[in-house]
């Protein structure tokens, strides 16, 4: 079984971690019985500096019908201070594929890594909607008035909720939490009216309700009783990032950009370019691989899937690490013990 799957290295620290990440996935998916065609693709900042050209029409008809995923270093480059083709390319494929859900797994993975006194299991994941709210650029600017709208359809916030507790059905879990602003900001009632609705479909599971605010203190004072939260774009993305922060950091976050039911996806670590790290070899390169688990999740081989996450925390055991995780590896000796131990 041969998988195509477009690679968008991109742009700062994203081909290195891409380079690193993609020999310990062939080597897991042969072992497994089946491979990954990768084809890389050109789309970069470098790219649209010379070309103008962010994702063209042809490039998205591509990636819309030929490939199986996407898997994406990252985007964002000083020299394109607009970032216009990282809006273009990675909300661009968000919103023109409909990948509303973005699943981001908060897990820890090695008990030092985290900061908190208490080192107990944390293993949650974040459904954030990936299409709607304020990042959808919607508003108006005049003058010194800047007016930022934030979108939330009935559709929109039913489908994510929804995804949200079919996962949990499907995976064995007994809490969703699903967490907005509704106290202080009107339009977020649509979340309780879907949220309480949707519940009831599913009795064995526990729906509870959280303001953004006190679950992020409740995530750092307690995050063991958390099993999955579902919330809008804007709190997903700060959300997730504090849940980066309890297991590790972004070195080790991973997400999939996903549309339940449909063959489109995509896959990004969730660190970013990092252009201070550009070229120093430093780059830690786990995100990219465990978000290549993700990947092989999405087709279909969840045992390679779960031999990645094994090999990321047998490393993690060891005393090489590197440098955001408290040591001094490089990225290619952190790729190669993966490797070896894969």
């Amino acid at each position: 079984m041969n998988h195509p799957v477009a690679v968008i290295a991109g742009d700062g620290i994203g081909p290195e971690v891409i380079a690193a990440a993609i020999p310990i996935l062939d080597r897991v998916a042969a072992k497994h019985g089946f491979s990954i065609a990768w084809e890389h693709l050109p789309y970069s900042a470098d790219h649209y500096l010379k070309t103008k050209e962010t994702l063209p029409e042809s490039g998205f008809r591509h990636l819309r019908d030929d490939v199986a995923a996407i898997f994406l270093g990252a985007l964002g480059d000083p020299r394109v201070p607009g970032n216009e083709h990282a809006r273009d390319i990675l909300l661009g494929l968000r919103f023109k594929l409909d990948l509303y859900v973005n699943f981001r797994p908060v897990e820890l993975l090695h008990p030092d890594l985290t900061p908190l006194k208490n080192s107990a299991p944390i293993d949650f994941v974040i459904f954030r909607e990936n299409t709607e709210g304020q990042y959808l650029g919607r508003g108006r600017s005049s003058g010194d008035e800047h007016v930022a709208e934030e979108v939330n359809t009935g559709k929109g916030v039913e489908r994510i909720i929804r995804a949200a507790f079919e996962w949990a059905k499907a995976h064995g879990k007994t809490r969703v939490t699903m967490s907005d602003k509704s106290n202080a900001i009107p339009t977020h009632r649509i979340w309780q009216d879907r949220f309480k609705s949707i519940a009831q479909e599913y009795q064995t599971i526990a729906a509870e309700h959280r303001y953004v605010d006190a679950l992020a203190l409740e995530m750092v004072r307690e995050p063991q009783r958390f099993q999955v939260i579902v919330t809008n774009n804007l709190y997903g993305d700060i959300l997730s990032d504090l849940g980066a922060g309890l297991v590790g950091g972004l070195g080790v976050a991973a997400s999939a950009n996903l549309h339940p039911g449909k063959p489109h996806a995509l896959f990004e670590p969730v660190h970013g370019s990092a252009p201070a790290l550009t070229g120093k070899g430093v780059a830690n390169p786990l995100a990219a691989v465990l978000t290549g688990g993700l990947l092989f999740e999405h087709l279909g081989h969840p045992a390679a899937a779960a031999e990645v996450r094994h090999a990321v925390q047998e490393l993690l055991s060891s005393k090489l690490r590197p440098p955001d995780l408290g040591g001094s590896a490089s990225t290619t000796a952190v790729a190669t013990a993966l490797a070896d131990l894969v």
